[in-house]
């Protein structure tokens, strides 16, 4: 391939994609020193019109909506779904920037309902674990894409220039050592 036309697929692929790039670098490294960002947290009892059926998903999601419409805060990106059973059952439904737990009180009449909304660092940590809308997790899918071909058409590149061959040759078998070194002590 063109050395000119690969360098200038490169840099924009690169440019493009800078942003993102930096969102899952930052988001990985603070998350793997247990850096997750923070919720903000809020557990209220509210009154039912019906009591919940146990088992009935249709019935805590419509609850669930009421509750975030009526708080004005943003439905959960992902599914929603029933935890445990009997007395111990809850709904629990989460997403990038909110999760909603929904619980009974012992009381038929009454429900606990917990709504979680993130910072903007836990939103991207979120967003990070694949927990935002289908749109995003298209990106981020491409994102990868954009990265393997970012680290192939570097590696191509390098081997192109005899200049570079050697230390592109020496660094790829380094990597792959220090990979396997890195992932047997892990």
């Amino acid at each position: 391939m063109n050395r000119v036309l690969l360098t200038k697929l490169h840099l924009i692929a690169a440019a493009f994609m800078f942003p993102a790039i930096l969102m899952f670098l930052g988001t990985g490294a603070l998350y793997t020193w247990g850096n997750t960002g923070e919720w903000r947290e809020e557990t209220v009892t509210v009154e039912l019109a019906q009591p919940l059926v146990a088992g009935d998903a249709a019935a805590y999601k419509a609850l669930a909506e009421t509750v975030l419409a009526e708080r004005g805060t943003a439905l959960p990106s992902g599914e929603g779904r029933i935890r445990g059973e009997g007395a111990d059952e809850s709904f629990s439904w989460s997403g990038a920037r909110t999760e909603i737990e929904i619980s009974g009180t012992g009381n038929p009449g009454l429900a606990e309902v917990t709504v979680k909304e993130a910072t903007l660092h836990r939103w991207l940590v979120q967003l990070h674990k694949a927990k935002g809308s289908t749109f995003f997790k298209v990106y981020a899918t491409a994102l990868a894409i954009v990265l393997l071909l970012l680290v192939l058409s570097g590696v191509i590149l390098g081997l192109q220039v005899k200049a570079w061959r050697r230390i592109t040759i020496n660094s790829s078998v380094l990597g792959l050592l220090a990979f396997v070194g890195f992932v047997m002590l892990g």
